[in-house]
């Protein structure tokens, strides 16, 4: 047994700080938190300054019996949680229901799990941050007042279950209001003319950039191809070169923020997949006989980086590609507003710990994720990549065409995070003869603004303050656990219920589902964070106007009655439009007296009976397909919705059974 204990969260964590510690120290996991607010009731004194009634989460009691037996007789307790709000109330929670043992508690606090990052923590413990605890409390507290107010008002007006929630409800909002945006947009067409330009032996694509002294954009195909009509008679020449050179600064090591865009537009990771897969890189694997952390805490919207660690990659660069590769600066990369200096970027607990060198120690995402971690430090700080953008103007006596061109004069830090192909034009002269032939019509379409993703729904998320590190990826899960919206080849479609319960907040809470609000939110909590502001003043100001709208809400809010037009087989009674969890269906009005439902249908034909109809079903993941009413006679599933005219049998044979 130990001198030391030492408490963390995960039992990989306890594993991994185990084997840099040592047998002096026994290092157990909490599982998390321990405590906190109990789950059926809101437990929120509103009228003694808000105080919040926790108590021991069901299912951890047997944990902290554990706990309070092994610091028994310990001449310390270290509390080693992680480095944010929630780590330092997991650690306040557990010395308040371990104290008075005679033990003596101290907090470290360390942003990677490596020998020399423990050692550091250790050496120079300190005490809980009740500024960071108080932050955490606030948050805890405004959201439990906001959702255990608004759910019901969602039960009483649509089914019991649903849940509201301060930062959800407002990325909810975005992903309705881009749907709504989506199903508004009218496309137009225009027109432009491309060719194939002929040289001195070489072959080039251009574009009519003016025609007569206009833009070549047209509004129609008709005069489109009357310019096409025109060009083919005329004869060209090249008028210029114009080419100039630029510098491109590598982008800053990662946020929580900008790795998990990055996993999604490069890896296609969802914003869970991401944080469950840097949890386990910054908990650590057993590497040359020693346990050690990968990457840095992956928590975090500061791209501050360690003196130590600057001077590490800095050497690794000039050792690795040369010392031309490293700027004369490392370069200074702005911090957003608000973001926790003491934190630092995520990236490797070693630079010389390459991709190449880990593969045969990670596989799969784990090895994935660090490959892109890595890039992205080593890149940033390395010197600007030069490139050289050229453009000829090729014209005629009333055309002007252009082809550009670019050629990397100096790569820089695309030598490590990769670079696009060079497009190199051919060596003319000013006043060369041109032909051009092959003269094609190209139309463009506009298109709706694109629906939300994993990766722009957190970029707008951050842009608008809403939310913090650790809320992005947990709100993105909410919404699709709570069926709110559902993930379609890569992308959120917000349910029918989505739309139903953020219309319905949208219009009785403006104020709770104003970005504005929930922004300034986070920077109040922020403040509090850095001791400027009591907790509960924030509930203070928050409160009596918020009660007031629940009540005006509760008054305001009923159940509609939505009649189907069609009768009960069973009754004869009307059926009507209700709701569950899953979405809609129909339901007879006399329930519970006569219980007859069924779902509702598409409208599409079944593609392979020719007789059912297509109804939207979910499998036990949530996930939806489609089916035929006539089940079980007909089993055709499909998880997209055939065209009704197409008579193609598009049966899904991998797809969810009904």
């Amino acid at each position: 047994m130990g001198k030391y204990l030492v408490i963390v969260e995960s039992p990989t964590k306890a594993r991994t700080i185990f084997g840099i510690l040592g047998k002096e120290y026994e290092v157990v996991p909490s599982m998390g938190h321990i405590i906190d607010l109990p789950a059926k009731r809101i437990s929120v004194d509103v009228d003694d300054g808000f105080t919040p009634h926790y108590r021991v989460i069901p299912g951890k009691k047997k944990i902290l019996t554990e706990l309070k037996k092994k610091a028994k007789g310990k001449d310390a307790v270290y509390l080693a949680t992680d480095p944010d709000r929630e780590g330092e109330a997991i650690s306040w929670h557990i010395k308040e229901k371990l104290s008075g043992k005679g033990n003596a508690f101290y907090r470290v606090v360390f942003h990677e799990i490596t020998e020399d990052a423990l050692q550091e923590a250790f050496a120079h413990p300190g005490q809980i941050n009740l500024h960071k605890v108080n932050a955490q409390t606030a948050r805890r507290v405004l959201d439990r007042i906001v959702g255990y107010n608004l759910s019901p008002l969602l039960w009483k007006k649509i089914v019991r279950g649903l849940s509201a929630g301060r930062v959800q409800s407002v990325a909810l909002k975005f992903i309705v209001e881009r749907e709504k945006e989506i199903g508004k947009f009218v496309p137009t067409t225009t027109f432009g003319v491309e060719a194939q330009a002929y040289a001195r032996d070489h072959s080039f694509p251009v574009v009519v950039e003016k025609f007569r002294e206009e833009k070549a954009v047209f509004e129609n195909e008709h005069d489109a191809r009357e310019c096409i009509e025109i060009l083919t008679k005329e004869e060209f020449h090249l008028r210029g070169i114009e080419k100039r050179k630029q510098k491109r600064r590598p982008p800053p090591p990662f946020t929580t923020s900008s790795l998990q865009q990055e996993a999604y537009n490069k890896l296609r990771f969802s914003s869970q997949k991401t944080m469950m897969v840097a949890q386990r890189l910054y908990e650590g694997i057993e590497l040359d006989g020693k346990h050690m952390g990968l990457i840095t805490y992956m928590r975090t919207d500061s791209v501050r980086v360690a003196p130590k660690a600057k001077q590490e990659v800095s050497d690794f660069i000039a050792g690795s590609f040369g010392k031309e590769y490293l700027p004369e600066k490392p370069h200074k990369y702005k911090e957003k507003k608000g973001a926790q200096g003491a934190h630092e970027a995520i990236r490797p607990t070693r630079a010389a710990r390459t991709p190449t060198e880990m593969q045969n120690i990670l596989a799969g995402d784990e090895m994935r994720l660090y490959e892109l971690i890595w890039n992205r430090f080593v890149a940033s700080f390395m010197k600007e990549t030069v490139i050289e953008y050229a453009k000829m103007r090729i014209a005629s006596s009333s055309a002007e065409c252009v082809a550009d061109g670019r050629r990397t004069v100096f790569d820089g830090f695309t030598k490590v995070a990769g670079q696009s192909e060079d497009s190199l034009l051919p060596p003319l002269r000013k006043g060369d003869a041109v032909r051009l032939d092959e003269f094609t019509l190209k139309d463009h379409t506009t298109k709706p603004p694109p629906r939300f993703n994993d990766a722009s729904l957190v970029k707008l998320l951050e842009e608008k303050g809403i939310g913090r590190p650790s809320t992005y990826a947990p709100t993105v899960y909410t919404l699709v656990k709570r069926n709110y919206v559902r993930r379609e080849k890569g992308v959120f479609i917000p349910t029918d219920l989505g739309v139903k319960v953020s219309d319905l907040l949208v219009e009785h809470f403006p104020g709770v589902m104003d970005e504005g609000f929930t922004a300034a939110m986070e920077e109040k909590l922020d403040q509090v964070e850095e001791g400027e502001l009591e907790w509960n003043s924030i509930l203070e100001e928050f409160y009596p106007a918020f009660k007031e709208k629940i009540e005006e809400a509760k008054n305001n809010i009923k159940k509609e009655v939505q009649y189907a037009g069609k009768e009960c087989p069973k009754c004869g009674a009307q059926l009507i439009i209700k709701w569950s969890r899953k979405g809609r269906f129909l339901s007879c009005e006399k329930y519970p007296q006569c219980k007859y439902a069924e779902s509702i249908t598409t409208g599409v034909k079944c593609p392979d009976c020719k007789e059912g109809e297509l109804i939207e079903r979910r499998n036990r993941r949530g996930q939806r397909f489609y089916g035929c009413s006539k089940f079980p006679e007909c089993r055709f599933t499909s998880r997209t919705l055939p065209d009704d005219n197409d008579n193609q049998n598009t049966q899904d044979t991998d797809g969810p059974k009904q």
